[in-house]
């Protein structure tokens, strides 16, 4: 082989020759799935390196991108980086340089199953707990992140529903790594509530993928949650997406939406409900007013039979006879057809001869007087053979 036919380089200029062939024949940004390992920070920059058990190359997210990521790895979490090959000429070096940095869905369900183990031993998560919610709540207060799709449905839901219920909205953070601040809502509101006249908590956040929720998997976020003074009810995500605030929340609702539909009753089933129970209640008045009917007609009828003025008749006819039998059976009539009363000296009405001693004084009533006189002789009658 001819040397004088082979390209020839300085070191520099061999550097310099292999990145600009990467740049021409690279993609200028890619995804690469893989697991972190020793991930430090260096003068305000991440250094880590990514694996995938088999390879591993550097990675960094400057401190200008650092500052934006919402979510910071620790060893062994599985990440999704979108990055770009960053080339160092001088060392003929090759890493990923990190424009977005997110959790796997591996990461975000082992943390999952981490909290939700320990708050299920610890009876946090347990069915009992939960509270029944308010039938119809004066106010409630929906947490979510403002302005977003989701509170827009929320706020047309409860609207359609019962629009006696006030709203009160409070902006919050619903992803990457927040949970500081979400907690930092919930104690304040937890000391204001009663004051503030709310009855209930939503928790909310619109559609994404799970990763997107690890934020709702925070373990001291959990806790807030589950100690919070009033009912809380979440509606995260979708339907699929289930997370530990989920499980220590007092109801579960599959979208924001479905929340606001768990909490607020539905004013066309009240107003049905209300024009129910006003028939049941005028069906429950003609029956009484038909029932005290009957019986006055049943009492009119009884009084009838009775005849009260024929019975007092009867009544007037009964005493005069009665007068007419003390009047005839009075002393003064039989004195005036000859009979007489006789006494002794002592008052007594003398009813028999035997009651007399000659000599007695006695005392004769008659009709228009009386006579005093003296017992000269007894002759008592004979009894008859």
């Amino acid at each position: 082989m001819n040397a004088e036919s082979l390209p020839n380089y300085s070191v520099r200029e061999l550097n310099a020759a292999i990145g600009t062939l990467l740049e021409r024949g690279f993609a200028p940004r890619f995804l690469v799935e893989a697991s972190v390992s020793k991930p430090q920070v260096k003068k305000g920059h991440l250094w880590l390196t990514l694996t995938d058990g088999d390879a591993s190359i550097t990675a960094v997210a400057w401190a200008s991108k650092l500052q934006q990521l919402t979510y910071r790895p620790s060893e062994g979490d599985g990440v999704t980086v979108v990055g770009k090959l960053n080339f160092w000429a001088a060392r003929a070096t090759l890493s990923v340089q990190v424009i977005d940095l997110r959790p796997a869905l591996s990461t975000v369900l082992r943390q999952y199953e981490i909290v939700k183990t320990l708050l299920e031993k610890e009876g946090v998560i347990n069915d009992f707990r939960r509270r029944a919610l308010p039938k119809h709540p004066a106010a409630i207060a929906i947490l979510t992140s403002v302005p977003s799709s989701a509170l827009a449905d929320m706020l047309r839901t409860a609207k359609e529903r019962w629009p006696l219920t006030r709203l009160l909205i409070i902006p919050i953070p619903v992803q990457g790594d927040v949970a500081k601040k979400i907690q930092s809502v919930l104690r304040s509101l937890a000391r204001q509530h009663q004051q503030l006249g709310i009855e209930s908590i939503v928790l909310a956040r619109g559609g994404g993928s799970r990763e997107d929720l690890m934020v709702f998997d925070d373990e001291a976020l959990c806790r807030d949650l589950a100690d919070f003074p009033i009912p809380v009810v979440t509606g995260l995500g979708h339907e699929d997406d289930q997370t530990v605030a989920d499980l220590v929340a007092d109801y579960r609702a599959a979208t924001p939406t479905a929340a606001m539909v768990a909490l607020l009753p539905s004013r066309e089933s009240a107003k049905s409900e209300l024009m129910q129970r006003s028939q049941r209640l005028a069906d429950h008045c003609t029956w009484l007013i038909r029932k005290e009917r009957e019986r006055l007609a049943d009492r009119g009828k009884a009084l009838e039979s009775q005849q009260p003025l024929k019975q007092i008749q009867l009544q007037r006819i009964r005493l005069n006879q009665k007068n007419q039998l003390l009047e005839a059976l009075s002393p003064e009539l039989w004195l005036m057809r000859g009979f007489a009363i006789v006494r002794n000296n002592q008052g007594k009405t003398l009813r028999s001869v035997d009651e007399v001693s000659v000599e007695d004084s006695l005392n004769i009533q008659l009709s228009d007087g009386q006579l005093d006189a003296t017992t000269e002789a007894i002759h008592p009658q004979r009894a008859s053979t």
